[in-house]
């Protein structure tokens, strides 16, 4: 299985589409067999899905993501793991001993501005009150 990290330091990015890089990992017979990190290619709609999917990518791992974008990922085949928090290195771990589980998404409306690489379609109409 190959998973892409949304990744800030060494820590999961709380938003998967502003991350400075996402750490890709290929997981197979319990065994990490290869680890990299690759730029954000940028945050436009639909483009990270399309990407991560061209990559091989199975599973999204982030801290966060609107529900449009996990639409997104899904119509890619891609299994959005949301509401994850702390080092890259533990959910390399859980993602090998299959113990990784999904949250609530730490995404809220707009609190991404600002913070890594900027989102061109900021369309969170569908998050007002």
């Amino acid at each position: 299985m190959k998973a892409a990290i949304s990744t800030d330091g060494n820590q999961v990015s709380a938003h998967f589409g502003r991350c400075p890089v996402f750490t890709l990992v290929e997981i197979e017979a319990g065994k990490l067999k290869s680890r990299e990190s690759i730029p954000n290619p940028g945050h436009q709609t639909g483009f990270l899905p399309r990407f991560l999917h061209e990559n091989g990518v199975e599973c999204i791992v982030a801290g966060g993501m609107g529900r449009r974008a996990v639409d997104l990922f899904e119509e890619f085949g891609i299994h959005p793991v949301v509401g994850v928090t702390g080092s890259v290195d533990d959910v390399i771990q859980g993602l090998i001993d299959n113990t990784l589980k999904s949250g609530e998404s730490l995404c809220q409306p707009r609190s991404g501005k600002g913070y890594g690489v900027e989102k061109a379609d900021a369309d969170h109409s569908h998050h007002h009150e």
